[in-house]
C-alpha cells in the first residue's frame, strides 16, 4: 500500500516544484518583456529626438566686417552663422561675383555653415522695419520686393536654403485686411521666384507688426500658403517674439513644428517688453524651449540673435555659448 502511495507522493512533489519553476520563469519573462518594451520605446524616442546645432547672427556685429564677425563667431565655438543681408555685411547691391567666393572662403576657413540669411532689417535703405511689404507708397514698397529678390539670388549663390523676412511690416494708415492683401500680393512674387531657385522664405512674426501671434501666422498660412501648396514658404520661429505676445514658446514649437525651418533664440524681460537680452537674463524658459526643439526632432540651426549688444558682440557670443553649455550639456555643445 505504501509502495503504491510513495511514487505518487514523489511525483506530486516534482509536479509542484515544476509548476513553481514554470511560474517564476513566466514572471521573469513577463518582467523581461516589459523592460525590453520600455527600453525599445525609449530608443525609438531617442532616435526621433533632434540634434540641433547653434549659430550666431551677425546683426550683433554691425561694427565689424562680415569677415571679422565670422572670425569672432567661430572663435566663440559656434558651427553656424546667420548672415545679415544689410550693410556692412551682405547687402546684395554691394556684393560682386568675387565677393561670393570671398564669403565662401571665409566660412570654410572658420568652419562655419551659413544657417540662414537674415533679410528682415533694411537699414541700407530705411531702418529695421522700412521699407516694408505693406508700405502705402508703391515705389518704396517695391524696394522691399526687389531687395528680397536680390537676397534670394544671393542665397542661391551661397547655397543657403532659407531667408527670413518681416511679417508684412508695421501697421500704418490702412486696414488690417488691406494690409494682408497687399502683403500677399507682393510676397507672391517673391515666393514664386524663391521656389524656382530652391530657396524658402521664412515669415518671422514680431510684436506690433502685421503678424504677431501663432494664430495670425496660421491664419495667414491657411489663406496664402495653400496657393503655393505651402512650397517656398515657412516659419522663422523667434522664441522671444512669441514670449512677448504672451504665448508659451515651448508649446508653440510643438504646435507649429510642421512650418518651422529655423529658430531665433534670445531672452526677453519678464515684463515681456520686446527687448533682446542675453540668454538666462530674462523670463524665457530656455531649457524648456530647447527640450521642445529636441522633442520635434529638429536637426537644423538655432541662431542666437542679440543685435542690441553692439558694444560687446564677441564677448556676448562667448557668454551665450557658455550658457548653452551649462544648460544643454558639454557633450551636445562641443560643436555648436
Amino acid at each position: 500500500m505504501l509502495q503504491n502511495i510513495m511514487p505518487w507522493g514523489h511525483s506530486g512533489g516534482k509536479s509542484s516544484t515544476l509548476i513553481v519553476l514554470i511560474s517564476l520563469a513566466l514572471k521573469n519573462l513577463v518582467l523581461w518583456a516589459r523592460n525590453f518594451t520600455r527600453y525599445f520605446i525609449e530608443q525609438l524616442s531617442n532616435v526621433s529626438r533632434g540634434n540641433m546645432k547653434f549659430s550666431f547672427s551677425t546683426n550683433a556685429f554691425r561694427r565689424y566686417s562680415l569677415s571679422k564677425a565670422a572670425d569672432a563667431i567661430s572663435q566663440a565655438g559656434y558651427s553656424g552663422i546667420e548672415i545679415m543681408c544689410d550693410k556692412p555685411h551682405a547687402y546684395p547691391q554691394d556684393i560682386a561675383e568675387t565677393d561670393i567666393a570671398i564669403i565662401k572662403d571665409d566660412m570654410a576657413r572658420n568652419g562655419l555653415t551659413i544657417a540662414n540669411l537674415n533679410t528682415f532689417m533694411l537699414c541700407a535703405i530705411g531702418d529695421f522695419h522700412h521699407p516694408s511689404w505693406i508700405e502705402p507708397d508703391h515705389d518704396y514698397r517695391e524696394r522691399r520686393v526687389q531687395y528680397t529678390l536680390d537676397c534670394i539670388d544671393l542665397a542661391a549663390q551661397l547655397g543657403v536654403r532659407t531667408i527670413s523676412t518681416e511679417p508684412g511690416g508695421p501697421m500704418q494708415s490702412i486696414s488690417r485686411e488691406a494690409a494682408l492683401d497687399l502683403f500677399m500680393e507682393e510676397l507672391a512674387r517673391a515666393v514664386t521666384y524663391a521656389v524656382e531657385r530652391e530657396v524658402t522664405i521664412l515669415i518671422e512674426p514680431e510684436p506690433e507688426l502685421l503678424i504677431q501671434t501663432s494664430h495670425e501666422f496660421l491664419a495667414f498660412m491657411d489663406r496664402f500658403g495653400r496657393r503655393f501648396g505651402y512650397e517656398g514658404l515657412g516659419l522663422n520661429f523667434d522664441v522671444g517674439h512669441f514670449y512677448c505676445v504672451r504665448e508659451d514658446p515651448a508649446a508653440k514649437i510643438i504646435e507649429l513644428k510642421d512650418y518651422i525651418h529655423h529658430f531665433h533664440l534670445e531672452d526677453i524681460p519678464e515684463s515681456r517688453e520686446h527687448q533682446h537680452l542675453q540668454l538666462g537674463e530674462g523670463g524665457v524658459d530656455i531649457p524648456g524651449v530647447l527640450d521642445a526643439i529636441d522633442r520635434i526632432g529638429y536637426h537644423g540651426f538655432v541662431t542666437i540673435e542679440l543685435y542690441p549688444y553692439q558694444d560687446s558682440a564677441p564677448e556676448t557670443a562667448q557668454r551665450a555659448r557658455r550658457y548653452l553649455q551649462n544648460i544643454y550639456g558639454p557633450s551636445k555643445t562641443n560643436a555648436l
